[in-house]
């Protein structure tokens, strides 16, 4: 080895020093590619440990030079945009390599592929293994059997929370306050466990943010200029117990044995839904013997080996869905429902025959069915969704089915008011909780109750009411300008009045009454049109002042703009003025009038505007 050109992952580990501490090498030239240069100066700018670790490197071989125990040059081409994009697919690696073949040295790396690579193009390699030494995360030491998760940040104390879904409490697990230096350590040796044990995996790494999940721990790592200072969150499940310790009605039971295709499990944070999320896939792959697989971003449930969890294939869920659907597993778990494209694929999934499960946040049992009804065509909701299981406290709180019908919607009186309606029961007792259906071009989740305590209330408006006032005002105000003044009021369950400026009145009558009329087929209720009575608003109100060196600026606010004003001095009459399209009125500086003000400020009268 006359000649050794180490690549990127070879300097990270110091295989170079190490090689010479070993060999009896006289006087060796060391070929260091540009391309490695640039690496670790990218790693070194994002504050990662290999970079330094690898300038370190190549500064105790120059030092080495110094001493003249070996030659140090640097030689070969600098990466392109083009090779820094795709270097994953081996373009760095690449010009690594051709550099060695045009200077007839040997190749050092630590990167297996690499080595293998060059083996097959002729080229002389030394492969440096470095064996990994098995051990446990440091941050795990902070876990007991009752801790959910550990929370550590720059500068502060160590804290956890400790305890059940609904008995949580956050304690303190030390009085030292971890520095920078500390949790830079504790993140180095999460990195190296994630490259180097097969139960660690790499979830997510963008700029500012980590996320892994180690076994049974999720890992979230944020650093500045994401976060202000270093934070790592570790979180692990507190409980893993059987379906069977629910105490689940046989009723629901059966539905889960029998029915249940589109289950939605709900729940706020740390409700316990991945708990339950975890006993019933155990229950579906154990007790029904079904295959049972599941989509998980980080994959952070935990479960037998039975169970396969697949992450985002090549950062994309559908890609994923597309793999699922050639599978043909009986039951998907999709862990979590967040985003629209997160709902769309457990939509298609369902209605692709696959047997679906989706986890998602909510602080009420309708807040499930009512975020996938706000993404999903009304009429295809109870084939997608059939079941919704709330959590609340590690317990099933209630249990919500869905139903199609056609009827005229609780609380509406016409007949011809009758639409397709999708019906919201409680699943133990078939009480009507909420009702979705469309009013216009708007999808209502009505709430039953809501309906039933108004209605009990004298002289208040109903729900049904507000509801399509909202919808007739959105509609009018697409044709009017947006400073327009409109108000609505429904008068009876078939009628409603519009009140705008008198102006604007053709404008929606529209021609032999067209616009009018297409309004009202898409609200289902006949619409009159009169002109708005305006009122001023006559009270008094503070403006700012801003002393510039040319010029006094009353300032009256943009949405003021264009509009006349009498000007006050402690209740006084001063002037009257229009405003500026900024709502400013500007006065010279050195005219009588301007000096009067400033007078007037420094006595401390108020300043006011009164709208003419």
């Amino acid at each position: 080895m006359k000649t050794i050109i180490p690549d990127t992952s070879a300097v990270i580990i110091g295989a170079v020093s190490k090689i010479l501490e070993k060999e009896d090498l006289d006087y060796p030239e060391i070929i260091v590619p540009e391309a490695v240069v640039c690496e670790l100066e990218h790693q070194a700018n994002a504050n990662r440990k290999e970079g330094i670790n690898g300038l370190v490197e190549l500064q105790h071989l120059q030092d080495l030079q110094d001493e003249g125990e070996l030659a140090v040059t640097f030689k070969g081409k600098r990466p392109t945009n083009y090779d820094i994009r795709y270097a994953k697919s081996g373009e760095i690696d690449a010009i690594i390599r051709d550099l060695a073949k045009s200077e007839f040295g040997t190749l050092i790396t630590n990167d297996k592929v690499q080595a293998e690579t060059a083996k097959a193009q002729g080229i002389p390699v030394y492969y440096f293994h470095q064996k990994y030494i098995e051990k446990p995360l440091s941050i795990a030491k902070f876990f007991d059997e009752n801790t959910m998760s550990v929370h550590l940040k720059e500068n502060v104390v160590p804290m956890a929370k400790k305890g059940t879904p609904g008995n949580i409490k956050f304690i303190k697990l030390s009085d030292e306050k971890y520095n920078h230096t500390k949790l830079q350590e504790i993140i180095d040796e999460i990195i190296d466990k994630s490259r180097n044990d097969a139960k660690t995996y790499l979830e997510s790494d963008k700029n500012g943010s980590i996320v892994v999940q180690s076994r049974e721990y999720r890992i979230s790592i944020a650093t500045p200029p994401f976060s202000e200072a270093i934070e790592i969150t570790a979180i692990r499940p507190v409980a893993n117990i059987d379906l069977s310790q629910y105490d689940l009605s046989d009723k629901l039971m059966d539905r889960i044995n029998t029915n249940a295709e589109g289950i939605l499990i709900s729940g706020s944070p740390g409700a316990g839904k991945s708990t339950f999320v975890q006993a019933i896939a155990k229950y579906y792959s154990k007790q029904l013997n079904k295959i049972v697989k599941t989509m998980e971003s980080p994959r952070d449930l935990q479960l037998p080996d039975e169970i396969t969890q697949y992450a985002p294939l090549e950062g994309s869920m559908e890609n994923t869905a597309d793999v699922l659907l050639l599978v043909r597993p009986d039951y998907t778990i999709y862990d979590e429902l967040r985003k629209n494209h997160d709902f769309n694929i457990f939509a298609d999934m369902r209605l692709a025959g696959v047997g679906m499960i989706g986890v998602v946040h909510a602080t009420r049992p309708i807040d499930a069915i009512q975020r996938i009804a706000s993404r999903v065509e009304l009429g295809v909701i109870p084939s997608i969704v059939d079941t919704s299981i709330y959590i609340e406290n590690g317990e099933v709180k209630c249990v919500y089915e869905t139903k199609m019908t056609v009827k005229v919607p609780s609380g509406m009186k016409e007949a011809d008011l009758a639409r397709p309606v999708i019906e919201v029961r409680d699943f133990e007792s078939g009480e009507l909780k909420n009702e979705i259906y469309t009013y216009g071009e708007q999808t209502i989740v009505m709430d039953l109750d809501l309906i039933n305590n108004r209605n009990d209330e004298s002289n208040s408006k109903s729900y049904v009411d507000m509801i399509a006032e909202k919808e007739i005002l959105r509609q009018i105000k697409k044709l009017l300008p947006k400073k327009s003044k409109v108000q609505v009021e429904v008068i009876s369950p078939n009628r409603a009045n519009i009140y705008i400026e008198e102006d604007l009145i053709p404008k929606i009558i529209g021609k032999n009454g067209k616009r009018i009329a297409e309004i009202e087929q898409k609200v289902g209720i006949s619409l009159g049109v009169e002109a708005i009575e305006e009122s001023v608003d006559k009270t008094p109100f503070e403006i700012d002042i801003i002393h510039t060196k040319k010029q006094l600026i009353l300032d009256l606010g943009r949405e003021n703009g264009r509009e006349n004003f009498d000007i006050l001095i402690g209740g006084e009459y001063l002037l009257t003025a229009t405003t500026s399209k900024k709502g400013e009125i500007k006065i010279k500086n050195g005219i009588e009038l301007s000096d009067f003000i400033i007078e007037a400020i420094e006595m401390g009268f108020e300043i006011t505007a009164v709208r003419k």
